[in-house]
């Protein structure tokens, strides 16, 4: 069995974070670890505070969990500050991790900040070239590249850019494009666009820890990771289309569903 491991916040609603990387990992047959990096009031309406774990107690868990188990492949999520970032690329390295998926978080839906300024330039400088994959929203592209993203065109552009600071395969995410979504994968040498279903309906919390860690899923698996980015868009589509409607706020993406017959339904 794969062994997955997740470095990210915890979202005490569920709703996000390594809660929704766990429940990604035990619908798609992995084995499931979490590392902690903040713990967060949150729930479906926002994000309400944000506590980060000291980068020494990030360090700890690490140690713990890769000296011992192992990954197949980690993912992170919200790493919140240079020190925990700093600490995550170090142990990264020391252990050997063969798959690295950078899901480079940077700010919630309600506009908290989860990744400062010095963290986005460690990401940057320490993380992004240790990557397998990195995936930002068309948001964060913007801030690693430092200009707005708003077309496939500026999408194309940022993961050429993005690329050059190390990571293997860049996946732009297109979710947030006026017109239909479109995700641009880079691997250095050529584009390509991966075009998806837009779903309507309400907004839907979870959508950008759940492909990430789909995705690195696929990786861990083998798969080519063209191949893995569309299993990842399936899964998230069919969680999209069977949103969990929950608190008295945002729907949450519907990790539990059956893939196979959502999409053909």
């Amino acid at each position: 069995m794969e062994r997955l491991l997740t470095i990210a916040g915890s979202d005490p609603g569920g709703g996000a974070g390594i809660q929704a990387d766990l429940r990604t990992f035990s619908r798609l047959g992995v084995y499931g670890m979490a590392v902690v990096t903040a713990a967060t009031a949150q729930n479906t309406r926002g994000v309400q505070g944000v506590h980060f774990v000291p980068a020494e107690s990030v360090a700890l868990q690490l140690d713990a969990v890769l000296s011992d188990i192992g990954a197949d492949a980690v993912k992170t999520g919200m790493l919140g500050n240079a020190e925990i970032v700093r600490a995550t690329a170090e142990k990264i390295r020391q252990y050997g991790v063969p798959h690295l998926i950078v899901d480079p978080v940077m700010e919630a839906e309600s506009g908290t900040r989860l990744l400062t300024e010095d963290g986005v330039e460690s990401m940057v400088d320490l993380l992004l070239p240790l990557a397998t994959a990195v995936t930002p929203n068309l948001a964060e592209a913007g801030v690693l590249v430092g200009q707005r993203v708003e077309t496939i065109s500026d999408m194309k552009l940022a993961a050429r850019r993005i690329h050059e600071k190390g990571p293997r395969w860049v996946i732009v995410k297109g979710g947030h494009l006026k017109e239909n979504p479109v995700d641009v994968v880079f691997d250095g040498s050529g584009y390509v666009e991966l075009a998806g279903e837009r779903v309507l309906g309400p907004s839907v919390h979870g959508t950008g820890c759940t492909f990430s860690a789909a995705l690195a899923v696929g990786i861990a698996r083998g798969m080519p990771v063209t191949e893995a980015v569309l299993t990842a868009k399936r899964f998230v589509t069919a969680a999209l289309r069977t949103p969990l409607g929950l608190g008295k706020g945002r729907s949450i993406a519907n990790q539990f569903v059956d893939v196979d017959e959502e999409m053909e339904s």
